[in-house]
């Protein structure tokens, strides 16, 4: 409906009834309604059966439980650690005692290295047109954008691929012409 149209609308209704306090809502019916919105369990429960079954389970978790189910989804599902910033240990002696625990874990996590970041070095200049190809299939980039990534190197491609990915693009790249290292 036109802009006009309605105003007309609205000025017919409001002379045909001198109340028309029923067309606005007052600002005490707006708050029930987003009340009655955000109380309502409907919006945040999951459509899903399953899922809200598994979400039931891991509610009822201790802390200990839970610290455990994360750890074993990170296995599990071949997740990295990252790093968490924002804490710095102020004057209280609870941070300096944790900082050595978290070198001591860090220490056999880098000697058994399973995530990887691949950095395009160079390539061979006649081999250029199939590097980029590559590029773009890999990185799923525009064939501009693929041609200015090749052309900018050396360039970080990918970072976090596990071992078995990253030797399989080392040796398809390094069959083209180029050369990339595992970080």
């Amino acid at each position: 409906m036109s802009a006009p149209a309605s105003r007309a609308l609205r000025r017919c209704v409001c002379t045909a009834k001198p109340n028309a306090s029923y067309l606005r809502p007052t600002a005490a019916f707006a708050q029930q309604r987003i009340a009655r919105r955000w109380q309502s369990s409907d919006a945040a429960a999951p459509a899903n059966p399953k899922i809200a079954t598994i979400v039931d389970q891991i509610s009822q978790l201790t802390l200990l439980e839970t610290a455990d189910l994360v750890s074993t989804l990170k296995t599990r599902l071949n997740i990295p650690d990252m790093p968490m910033g924002g804490f710095v240990g102020g004057p209280g002696g609870a941070a300096p005692a944790a900082a050595p625990v978290e070198e001591e874990e860090a220490a056999p996590a880098a000697a058994e290295k399973t995530m990887f970041t691949l950095k395009l070095e160079k390539f061979d200049a006649g081999a250029k047109p199939k590097v980029i190809k590559e590029i773009k299939a890999m990185l799923g980039l525009s064939l501009v954008d693929s041609k200015k990534f090749v052309e900018s190197v050396p360039k970080t491609m990918k970072e976090g691929v596990p071992k078995e990915d990253a030797e399989k693009i080392v040796e398809t790249l390094k069959a083209l012409g180029a050369t990339v290292i595992m970080e």
